[in-house]
């Protein structure tokens, strides 16, 4: 139902067609969306001169991530459909499918994802340099007052703020005891430090599991997890794109 005051909501359709149109030009940012419905002129026909902010496109994949995954399937079924039989495209082979995972960055730096050993490592660092800021204090009436160092109020405060982050960091720990992950990440909390190739150790990001149909390398269906690694995921996803193809048997 709608708000007697304020602005009417963009449709649905709307959006969609924007992220579409964004899924096909590489435009991944809801920011970098924003700005090319403003000046693309594609976007500026298909949208009828339409120009929502970044926050209204974000909070539409945020809300609606269920419906826009209807939609990919809906998408599969209409090109799996045979010519003849009902509208559709017949370009689904339905007999080889080939199944991989890929690691994508989540707008979550390292810094800010957590690990059990990360805390412990960081705690203990903390207690370190207090009890050495705590022995500098007991040194600083012995000490030579022309040498350069700090004074007792700025070892104080220096203490006080070790101990606030000690506190926070001794929260994730027990909230990482609580739940049943290995992680904490605090800018995108379903990401996950894992590990990726090509000379880089780890990423913070989602493995994004993909199925292919052989006949025109189209995709059959896809999975974002945060599972660290693919192990366990390639039963799920071979019974999964066996039923959106609607076949008993996939090779």
């Amino acid at each position: 139902v709608l708000q007697e005051t304020g602005r009417p909501p963009y449709h649905p359709a709307d959006l969609l067609k924007l992220y579409v149109y964004g899924y096909l030009n590489r435009l991944r940012s809801s920011r970098q969306l924003e700005r090319e419905a403003g000046r693309n002129l594609e976007l500026m026909w298909l949208l009828k001169r339409l120009t929502p902010d970044f926050k209204t496109i974000a909070d539409f994949r945020r809300d609606n991530r269920q419906a826009i995954r209807q939609v990919c399937r809906q998408f599969t079924l209409f090109c799996r459909q045979p010519v003849l039989a009902r509208p559709g495209l017949d370009l689904f082979g339905g007999e080889l499918v080939a199944i991989d995972g890929s690691k994508f960055k989540a707008q979550n730096s390292k810094g800010r994802n957590f690990t059990e050993r990360k805390l412990k490592r960081q705690i203990q660092g903390l207690d370190e340099k207090i009890d050495e800021y705590l022995e500098e204090l007991d040194q600083a009436d012995e000490e030579e007052e022309n040498l350069p160092k700090p004074t007792a109020e700025q070892l104080r405060e220096k203490i006080e703020v070790m101990k606030k982050r000690r506190a926070q960091l001794r929260e994730m720990q027990d909230q990482l005891e609580q739940s049943d992950q290995s992680q904490i990440s605090l800018t995108d909390p379903d990401s996950r430090a894992m590990p990726v190739g090509g000379g880089e150790a780890t990423l913070v990001g989602f493995n994004v599991q993909l199925s292919v149909d052989a006949k025109h390398k189209l995709i059959v269906d896809h999975d974002v997890t945060h599972e660290v690694t693919d192990l366990g995921l390639l039963s799920r996803m071979a019974k999964s794109a066996k039923q959106a193809l609607g076949v008993d048997e996939v090779e």
